[in-house]
């Protein structure tokens, strides 16, 4: 099909959205036109509407050093909070939050009660590991709902965390440990990639031998 050719299919296609769905969206025509007539006020409201602070912002943005920007300046929040726990007293705890489906098939429904859990629990781990506040944690885990759960439980403590992908080597782990300079690495015994098992344990054994 010639570009020429294309162009014109294209053109006779109708390419609107089905009214239901428009009808559901959660952007509308309104809220465009709402930031294009006043940028700061229109992700202030969003901000303060869709997000819970433990402390608000002082102002929405600050474009004076440009071209770096700092929004919302001065405001304070947990994301594992914002991510789960508010979810769940607003009642919706029974509302799916993970779908999960492993490669060989298997499959985990995860509730944000569920999640909440979960992340509490791990983050609970972590405390009793000595794991405080501006502590670094790398990950270093499968595909899995777990990996998640890390993340959300190192936020819940507000403890930077270092994602390393489950494929790389000891010595590719060991380099970005030593990196962030982490004191608890977060590992698995295994895990599925493209049919076959990584030993990420023995892996991750190897790494930590090389570190401090």
């Amino acid at each position: 099909m010639t570009d020429d050719s294309l162009s014109s299919h294209l053109h006779e296609m109708d390419l609107s959205p089905d009214p239901a769905f428009t009808a559901q969206a959660n952007g509308t025509a309104e809220m465009y036109d709402a930031a294009a007539a006043d940028h700061e006020a229109f992700w202030a409201e969003q901000a303060r509407t869709r997000i819970s602070w433990a402390t608000d912002f002082e102002r929405t943005l600050d474009w004076d050093d440009a071209p770096f920007a700092k929004w919302f300046v001065g405001g304070t929040l947990n994301v594992a909070y914002n991510c789960v726990d508010r979810h769940v007293e607003a009642g919706n705890g029974d509302r799916v939050a993970i779908h999960f489906e492993g490669e060989p098939g298997d499959t985990r429904t995860i509730t944000y009660a569920d999640l909440q859990r979960e992340v509490s629990q791990a983050a609970n781990a972590l405390t009793a590991l000595g794991v405080k506040k501006g502590d670094r944690v790398a990950i270093y885990l499968p595909m899995i709902p777990e990996a998640a759960i890390a993340m959300l439980a190192c936020a819940r403590l507000g403890a930077p965390h270092s994602v390393v992908f489950g494929g790389f080597s000891a010595e590719a782990l060991r380099d970005r440990i030593q990196d962030a300079t982490a004191t608890v690495l977060i590992t698995a015994d295994g895990g599925y990639r493209r049919g076959q098992v990584l030993p990420l344990k023995r892996i991750a054994d190897e790494a930590v031998a090389d570190c401090p």
